[in-house]
């Protein structure tokens, strides 16, 4: 995962609880699964037969 052990993992959680406090942590959380959520959303309903949809219009008599 990223290249990233354990330990280094761990120390980066400290940091971020020592900055952030215990409070604040689940409300973080929320908002980068929430971000995750929404980006995989919008890649996902992209539209495939737009390309399709271009090329008509290139067509003459169309």
């Amino acid at each position: 995962m990223f290249g990233l052990g354990m330990s280094e993992l761990l120390v980066i959680l400290v940091i971020i609880l020592i900055i952030f406090g215990a409070g604040k942590l689940p409300e973080i959380g929320g908002g980068i699964g929430k971000a995750i959520k929404n980006f995989k959303e919008a890649t996902k309903d992209s539209n495939p037969k737009e390309p399709d949809k271009i090329e008509d219009d290139k067509k003459p008599g169309a």
